[in-house]
């Protein structure tokens, strides 16, 4: 196995998302992520926001744990402006999942407990939903897994805590790469691999960054395939067999008039094992 650093690592996965059209963005820290995020959000619903209706956008943003923040991401914000109507603020299209606008940025410095520095962000109308940590080939997955939970501990909550709106991790050494949603209480076995419908893993961080972070297809997973759990207050991602059962359920009932079923045997995840 040739030697690639995790910088080489970083390099190659931007030029990629680039090419799958993910805008590439400058943001350096909390200050550029609160800009861009305006930019994106005013860019998203057509509108221009004054300093003071910003403010009430980003103090509702502000509200509540990681579970609580997942249901503000899909609800309308009723935003009161400056000349006393109300224009509802969406912060991601969930019903045309592909219209949201996608970027990518790099080495965001927050200052929480500690300061933290992100590998690579993939922001959807200027919120951070995906965080990738990659750490070099040779080294083992759980570094990488380790080292979120180190953000979520040390920063993700500090300042606009923007980063708690994370749905989705990725951890990937180039060689195996695995997703879970942003669930503090998962473990490393609770982190999955993709795999295409004949349910082959896609490890390989190039070829899962063209099938599972292709720009409409992470947006679907985000908005259709992350179950926000009341009883115990998670986000479970559906794991690749889940989704692909799924997706064949919605194609059986919208194009043909055939009955069908999905077999799952004991054990299988059906129930509880896809967070």
């Amino acid at each position: 196995m040739s030697y690639q650093s995790e910088a080489v690592l970083e390099e190659n996965l931007i030029k990629q998302l680039e090419s799958q059209e993910f805008v590439k963005v400058t943001i350096n820290n909390e200050d550029s992520l609160l800009i861009n995020l305006k930019s994106q959000l005013e860019k998203h619903n057509n509108i221009t926001f004054s300093e003071a209706e910003f403010k009430k956008v980003l103090n509702h943003l502000n509200k509540g744990s990681v579970f609580e923040k997942a249901k503000v991401l899909r609800d309308k914000f009723g935003l009161v402006c400056d000349d006393g109507t109300t224009k509802y603020i969406e912060f991601i299209d969930s019903e045309h999942w592909c219209k949201n606008l996608f970027q990518v940025t790099s080495q965001v410095t927050i200052k929480g407990a500690y300061k933290n520095r992100y590998d690579v962000t993939l922001l959807i109308n200027g919120l951070p939903l995906v965080q990738i940590e990659l750490k070099r080939r040779g080294l083992e997955l759980k570094e990488a897994f380790n080292q979120i939970n180190r953000y979520q501990r040390h920063s993700y909550g500090f300042n606009s805590a923007l980063f708690n709106y994370v749905q989705i991790f990725v951890i990937s050494n180039g060689v195996n790469t695995k997703y879970y949603s942003n669930n503090k209480k998962q473990s490393f076995k609770q982190t999955f691999f993709w795999a295409d419908k004949e349910n082959k893993n896609i490890t390989n961080l190039e070829e899962f960054t063209k099938v599972f972070l292709e720009k409409c297809h992470i947006s679907k997973m985000i908005c259709k395939y992350i179950v926000l759990a009341e009883v115990p207050k998670i986000l479970m991602v559906l794991r690749p067999y889940q989704y692909h059962a799924v997706e064949a359920i919605i194609d059986r009932v919208e194009n043909s008039n055939k009955n069908g079923y999905i077999w799952h045997t004991t054990g299988s995840g059906k129930t509880s094992d896809f967070f």
